[in-house]
């Protein structure tokens, strides 16, 4: 399989770019609004989901590899049992 590499890495940058806009506007919720403390804590968490995803396929080069079908299948389960585990404790904790 032959890899195209560029001398320039536009992804990087890319990447590198929506990760800081992400980041200054989790702090800019959380910091400039007066939005409730449970919406903000919810914009934060869904800005970092968004941001986790994006770094994987910008620097982490997921796609990229042989077994990327694999790859992202066992990301996509590690989502699904952390998500079952998160929100079940919550579930449990308010009950």
């Amino acid at each position: 399989m032959e890899q195209h590499h560029s001398k320039y890495p536009i992804g990087h940058i890319v990447g590198f770019f929506l990760s800081l806009v992400m980041t200054i506007a989790a702090m800019f919720v959380a910091l400039h609004t007066n939005l409730p403390r449970p919406t903000i804590m919810s914009i934060i968490g869904i800005l970092a989901f968004l941001q986790a995803g994006m770094q994987l396929f910008m620097f982490m080069h997921i796609k990229e590899s042989d077994n990327s079908v694999v790859q992202i299948g066992n990301i996509i389960y590690s989502i699904i049992i952390a998500l079952t585990i998160v929100l079940g404790s919550i579930w449990v904790m308010h009950n």
